[in-house]
């Protein structure tokens, strides 16, 4: 049967052997990260599970065990919040040369209030764009050819276009809302042009994984919650999923081989998503979070920030 949007993580993978293969997931001691680690370790992947807090990590390995016996796992740590951590997270595994088939950007944050990273940076943008490409971009010598990379976006990506001149707000009234839809949007350029760099070696693609209730909206207030609730309904009835039929698309697009023809798209319900300028509640991708020439300009302007 082809993967849809109730498809589950362990149906999509349910015909692919992944043994013999290793996936580094970020924020994978809960939610979707969970989800799709214990998935893919169940089709035989070593999975290395990325993480905040150790004990957490070892609480999620235990339960992925516990359905999955005899999974590959491991853990490391990493705080996405301090590039600081972010490198010195890359600099040991780049030292211990483990090659990678896949590499999961699933973890982030969502709607919090006006906060700054550890480097000064506005959270969301801080977290979901800045330390994901720190922590992928030097990995890139490990993965291997055909591998691919997997940047969780998302549907809120529609609240707005990245802010290339005032990514901290200095000089716009902040919104959570605003800031992830920015943070979002570049989740979903930045594996755009990260693909193009590829050159086919391996691929690229961004996720929305669906609606789904995890530990992403833990910073959220009711008010926050409420006007997000009211953006979403303003197009039609919500669906929402659970958390194995989240992570189907992420799993999906760490397998299907059909993706190959289809480097650096923005995926959701496991297929390739068309143009939209539907509210946040239907379905597509807005094309400025796809436009090629916009993923080259923030890929340079990351860059500037990073100072690298």
């Amino acid at each position: 049967m082809p993967a849809s949007a109730e498809s589950t993580a362990d149906e999509v993978l349910v015909d692919h052997d992944l043994t013999g293969r290793r996936a580094l997931v970020t924020g994978a001691s809960t939610g979707l990260g969970e989800e799709t680690a214990r998935a893919l370790a169940a089709r035989g992947a070593e999975v290395v599970l990325a993480v905040r807090d150790p004990e957490r990590g070892a609480a999620a390995m235990d339960r992925i065990r516990a359905g999955v016996p005899g999974a590959v796992l491991s853990q490391r740590i990493v705080e996405l919040d301090s590039l600081g951590s972010v490198r010195a997270f890359t600099g040991a595994y780049l030292a211990d040369g483990e090659p990678l088939d896949l590499l999961i950007a699933n973890a982030g944050i969502m709607g919090c209030p006006q906060r700054r990273t550890v480097d000064g940076w506005e959270m969301q943008i801080g977290t979901n764009h800045l330390g994901h490409v720190a922590l992928t971009v030097p990995l890139l010598p490990m993965l291997v050819d055909g591998g691919r990379v997997i940047v969780l976006s998302s549907a809120g990506h529609r609240f707005a276009d990245v802010d290339l001149d005032d990514p901290n707000f200095e000089r716009t009234d902040y919104d959570p809302w605003v800031a992830y839809g920015r943070s979002k949007t570049a989740n979903a350029l930045f594996a755009r042009e990260l693909d193009r760099r590829l050159m086919g070696r391996a691929h690229a693609y961004s996720v929305h994984p669906g609606r789904i209730v995890t530990e992403l909206g833990r910073h959220l207030t009711r008010e926050a919650i409420e006007s997000l609730m009211a953006s979403m309904t303003t197009g039609g009835e919500v669906g929402w999923k659970t958390i194995p039929q989240g992570a189907a698309t992420t799993c999906w697009a760490a397998t299907a081989a059909e993706l190959d023809a289809h480097g650096g798209a923005y995926l959701e319900d496991c297929h390739v998503a068309e143009p939209t300028e539907d509210p946040v509640s239907g379905t597509g991708v807005r094309a400025y979070a796809v436009d090629p020439n916009r993923a080259a300009a923030l890929w340079d302007r990351t860059e500037e920030w990073l100072g690298t």
